[in-house]
């Protein structure tokens, strides 16, 4: 990794997938984990809600006290795509304190040095399909104009790991991604059985994936939505500490 000596050390707590999960009352449990591993920031990768059992003030609550512990940084995902009530979340988000990033750039400092932070707004907001390969164009096309004219190490922000290739061709240093639940039911050797928009026996699931100078990094996400169940597939936190070389 390219990253500047000064952001060695850095923690990112990775939280995706919430889906207005609960663990503990008012989240107390995950706040608790959240707070032990002393983050430097806190990124929340998309389906902080659930289009299907929607509860604002849940999702809001657990960004409020988590604002607490360290700066966040949010993107949407697909189920935010489908919520009616996805302006009252992210006014509510933004109340809070939450950096809200919707194609766009963060810059965050260390004395003379700089890393991004680029966040991706899901896909959903803008196609509904995907008949064409739309969707890998149009990111491909966003990523292309934000990081125009920049080189500073990249931290990309994006619900959608199966666009994992365009990632690469844009030289993203390091992508933090959700969307797969780790297909919630995994099997032995094998892994995920299916995940949304890659069908069966998916090429990106859940852990860490390297092309070049890019790693991936996609959470198995803490909630769940429509399978309400989750075999061999625990829900995590991720925890990633930055380290120059």
């Amino acid at each position: 990794m390219r990253l500047p000596n000064s952001f060695s050390g850095l923690r990112i707590a990775h939280v995706s997938d919430l889906h207005n999960a609960g663990f503990g009352r008012g989240n107390s449990k995950l706040l608790m984990k959240l707070k032990a591993e002393k983050p430097d920031i806190i990124v929340i990768t998309g389906d902080l809600a659930d289009s299907r059992r929607t509860d604002i003030d849940t999702a809001v609550g657990f960004a409020k006290e988590a604002m607490e512990i360290a700066p966040i940084y949010y993107v949407t995902g697909n189920h935010e795509a489908r919520l009616k009530e996805y302006e009252t979340l992210e006014t509510g988000l933004t109340d809070a304190g939450v950096v809200v990033l919707r194609d766009k750039i963060h810059i965050i400092e260390r004395g003379s040095e700089e890393i991004l932070l680029v966040g991706l707004d899901d896909p959903g907001f803008t196609l509904k399909s995907d008949w064409f390969n739309e969707k890998q164009a149009m990111v491909n096309t966003r990523l292309k104009n934000l990081k125009a004219g920049r080189n500073a190490f990249t931290v990309l922000l994006s619900h959608r790991p199966e666009l994992f290739e365009t990632y690469v061709e844009n030289n993203i240093d390091l992508v933090l991604s959700g969307h797969t639940h780790g297909g919630q039911i995994r099997l032995p050797v094998i892994g995920a059985v299916v995940v949304p928009d890659q069908g069966f026996f998916p090429k990106y699931d859940a852990g860490l994936f390297k092309s070049g100078n890019t790693n991936m990094i996609i959470s198995r996400g803490l909630g769940n939505s429509l399978i309400p169940i989750r075999i061999n597939c625990r829900p995590e936190l991720v925890i990633v500490t930055l380290e120059s070389k």
